[in-house]
């Protein structure tokens, strides 16, 4: 469940395919994936970014001038922030990630129509742990309480990575408090769901257990997680983006992170995952909330890109993004991009 974000900012092609019933003008049937499930109305789009109109030029979002606000959540002390105007989306941050990890050109573009909510969760940055049993559903219910908290009884969640996981179950757990779903390099596990290759949980597995030893966390291994976050493409057009930063760290990657609340998001990622849980995506199905699915087309390892796939062919009306050239970070890599898929789909379902 490790990323590594710090990463170049890229224009290149979107390929986007949309599962909306509402649009005629190309589709076509999808069948032979993941067990012959059948996939209807599909429709195929080519944008060039360059093409679209930027308006990321000044105001760009940065989280350290935004206040830090704390607010007593259960049985913890979380910290918050909340900028921007309209209606409230709520970002749940990748694995062991802070609330100051998103990228201020992607906040930018979602906090001029929305109002923004960061957090971090518990055990991370400025939030205690607390001294419940560590669950996505205790996540989720954070989330129901922070809201609570801040008087909001409704609001759009947006997941990137574990923080997907979290989405899902927030929205499964409390329909009535949702507007609409954002699903970012994730997966609604389960049976369905496509795991990661078994080579790379391994080296995940080392890497969590050097940390939780205090051992070091060889350059090569570094190099791996680097290049299986950014995704071949990428690497293949901006090579120097796989190259490791001088004392590269763990710390250093991800500030206000410790091996123990690292190891435990890695238990919850595996426990989401397990091929002998339901999985989420029929409780998805049920719930018949707005669903946006954005995936990069090179996310192999953490988050196998499938798993996107799966997602919409379950869930009838949910739009799929397919983002050419990505990995799993693909919010750092494309944040423009990202934003404005983002934005067009609220601004379709209002």
């Amino acid at each position: 469940m490790l990323v590594y974000s710090n990463i170049l900012v890229r224009k290149d092609y979107l390929f986007i395919i949309m599962f909306l019933s509402t649009l005629i003008f190309s589709s076509t049937a999808f069948s032979n994936y993941s067990n012959n499930v059948a996939v209807t109305n599909i429709v195929n789009g080519q944008i060039n970014p360059d093409q679209i109109n930027s308006t990321i030029t000044t105001g760009i979002v940065n989280t350290q001038d935004i206040p830090l606000e704390k607010v007593r959540v259960g049985d913890i002390e979380m910290g918050y922030k909340m900028f921007g105007k309209g209606e409230p989306i709520v970002l749940h941050n990748g694995a062991s990630d802070n609330m100051d990890a998103w990228n201020p050109v992607l906040l930018s573009i979602l906090s001029s129509n929305n109002t923004v909510i960061l957090f971090d969760s518990r055990g991370i940055g400025n939030t205690t742990v607390g001294t419940e049993p560590y669950s996505i559903q205790l996540l989720a219910n954070d989330t129901a309480d922070l809201l609570d908290a801040l008087k909001i009884q409704k609001a759009n969640v947006l997941g990137y990575s574990l923080g997907t996981f979290i989405t899902q179950q927030f929205a499964i757990s409390y329909p009535d408090r949702v507007s609409s779903i954002i699903l970012i390099a994730g997966s609604c596990g389960g049976k369905d769901g496509i795991p990661k290759p078994a080579e790379f949980y391994k080296l995940q597995a080392n890497i969590v257990n050097k940390t939780l030893n205090n051992e070091t966390i060889s350059n090569d291994e570094f190099k791996t997680l680097i290049t299986a976050s950014l995704g071949s493409g990428w690497i293949k057009l901006y090579p120097e983006s796989a190259e490791i930063p001088e004392n590269m760290t763990l710390t250093a990657a991800k500030p206000g992170l410790s091996p123990e609340m690292m190891n435990k998001q890695n238990n919850l990622g595996l426990a989401w995952e397990a091929t002998n849980w339901d999985g989420a995506c029929d409780d998805l199905v049920k719930i018949a909330k707005p669903l946006l699915i954005i995936t990069g087309t090179d996310d192999n390892y953490y988050m196998p890109n499938e798993n996107a796939l799966v997602i919409a062919s379950k869930v009838p009306g949910a739009w799929l993004v397919q983002i050419k050239d990505a990995g799993h970070a693909v919010p750092d890599q494309y944040p423009e991009q990202v934003g404005k898929i983002v934005q067009t789909f609220l601004s379709s379902i209002k």
